[in-house]
């Protein structure tokens, strides 16, 4: 065997040990986060910008939706960082309600935000086991404005509802002005002028400025039904 065949072969061994020590960080990560978040109770899970600051509207308003929604009985999951996360969080804090953060380290992100229960900060290595995690603990999500990583969130968990691989929880979008744009283009380019999605698609995504409405919405759907954790299938 050449020597560059012999280092090929070292390669080779090292990239399967380095891929069977990332499967059992992976299998890790998920065990402490079921372990963990299957002792909280019943969620809503928060999402919006990293970069809203305290003096933006949309910050007050998710504080105040928190704090509304800790005093119904739910507790708040959000991302763990500053922004809309933070303000989630501070709102559930304040009310005395579960406060809940999966955080993950991101570049403009350093740490996760103070209004976090201390027992309940969770820190990823992974985006999809940490969108798992929002996934199958909440109730019902509320999204409030926020950038790429927020639309990917929201259009995820349509997608799953769509394809009925989660049960279909409450998505509320809260900011009318940030996301009547968005569900006007849905509705006239997707629906109506190429027909890529079902009209009852637009169902899935109610907008409010009101924290009684997202309650009252989150209650309604769940008036006669058990608050269960989503059944996650995929």
């Amino acid at each position: 065997m050449t020597n560059e065949a012999k280092k090929e072969m070292k390669k080779w061994s090292e990239l399967k040990g380095e891929n069977s020590w990332t499967l059992f960080k992976i299998v890790g990560e998920f065990v402490e986060g079921y372990d963990r978040l299957n002792k909280i109770g019943p969620c809503v899970s928060i999402f919006g910008s990293a970069r809203t600051k305290p003096d933006n509207k949309y910050y007050k308003m998710a504080t105040g939706l928190a704090s509304t929604l800790v005093q119904e009985g739910y507790g708040i999951i959000t991302g763990g960082g500053p922004g809309i996360m933070e303000a989630g969080n501070k709102g559930a804090k304040e009310a005395d309600g579960a406060s809940v953060g999966l955080n993950i380290e991101l570049p403009f992100e350093q740490g996760y935000n103070p209004y976090i229960d201390q027992d309940k900060v969770f820190n990823f290595n992974y985006f999809f086991i940490r969108k798992v995690m929002f996934v199958k603990y909440a109730q019902a999500f509320v999204v409030l404005p926020g950038g790429f990583g927020t639309l990917d969130e929201l259009f995820e968990v349509l997608t799953l509802i769509q394809t009925k691989k989660i049960d279909p929880i409450p998505v509320i979008l809260m900011g009318r002005e940030f996301w009547s744009g968005l569900v006007d283009w849905i509705k006239d380019t997707m629906l109506e002028k190429h027909a890529t999605i079902s009209s009852h698609d637009l169902d899935l995504i109610p907008i409010t400025d009101d924290a009684e409405e997202v309650v009252s919405i989150i209650n309604d759907y769940y008036e006669n039904k058990a608050i269960l954790r989503p059944n996650v299938t995929f």
